[in-house]
């Protein structure tokens, strides 16, 4: 039965939404205008190598690289609880972990605020204990904490999902050898779960690198990040140029960093032993 005409569409929503945009951004990023009209330029992709808009950059990779590293750390082993549980169990720990990230991502990024201010419940706690008081909003510590909180499910999910279909036979059959949980995690566990480690690391990636609400609401503005950059350029500076400049390399970073991992899941696909 050939229904093809099932996917017009959908072809229709991509290119209004999807090909439409890049090819505006694309557009706008070797374009400038002049008295003599609209003229192909690089001056805009230039620009980025200015140090102040580089250090942008470079400070939004570094944040969003700890980030990531500390979802990982975090999220890997939740996954393998997650996993090792009861059926029954499972999935109630999984909809009590999950269940936060229901609530609107500004609110709970709000809450980061009020549980981290000078007169916070948790200083207050710290207070009635004797123990200085933490003092880590609007610094750079406090935006890696809204990434981790925000993008932490993003970690959890991916590897959970890969550990949840990995064969059991595998890992009793290692432990049958006198494989003890170490030597099993090591050399069956983690390998077999690569493919889910890559894509948590490429979707926490991803809009770490990209955020700007959690940067303004707990960096105070002190740490402008590439997302503050872009949203400066179009609503405060109106220039829409440089703007989709900034745009387009993102982009060119998010698909190589998104290439890289493809190659490194494909690599270790079917669970190779390191």
């Amino acid at each position: 039965m050939k229904k093809n005409w099932f996917v017009y569409p959908y072809i229709v929503w991509m290119i209004i939404f999807i090909v439409a945009p890049l090819l505006l951004l694309l557009f706008y990023s070797f374009t400038t205008t002049t008295d003599e009209g609209i003229k192909f330029t690089l001056e805009h992709l230039r620009r980025l190598w200015d140090p102040i808009y580089f250090s942008v950059f470079l400070r939004s990779i570094n944040l969003a690289l700890i980030s990531t590293a500390i979802c990982l750390l975090i999220g890997y082993p939740v996954a393998v609880i997650l996993a090792s549980k009861e059926y029954s169990s499972n999935k109630i720990m999984t909809l009590l972990f999950v269940i936060p990230m229901w609530m609107n991502f500004l609110l709970r990024t709000y809450a980061w605020m009020t549980l981290l201010e000078k007169n916070s419940p948790i200083n207050v706690i710290l207070n009635l204990l004797h123990l200085p008081p933490l003092q880590i909003l609007y610094t750079d510590k406090a935006v890696v904490l809204g990434m981790v909180y925000n993008f932490l499910p993003f970690m959890v999910l991916p590897i959970y999902s890969v550990l949840m279909k990995m064969d059991k036979s595998i890992i009793e059959a290692a432990e049958d050898l006198g494989g003890n949980y170490f030597v099993v995690l090591r050399k069956i566990i983690i390998p077999l779960s690569v493919p889910g480690i890559m894509s948590g690391i490429t979707m926490v990636f991803m809009p770490a690198v990209t955020t700007f609400i959690i940067s303004r609401l707990l960096g105070g503005g002190h740490y402008m990040l590439i997302g503050n950059l872009i949203e400066q350029q179009f609503l405060v500076a109106g220039d829409w140029n440089f703007g989709s400049a900034i745009s387009f390399a993102l982009m060119i970073i998010i698909l190589i960093s998104m290439s890289i991992m493809h190659k490194y899941d494909k690599e270790y696909e079917g669970g190779a032993i390191w």
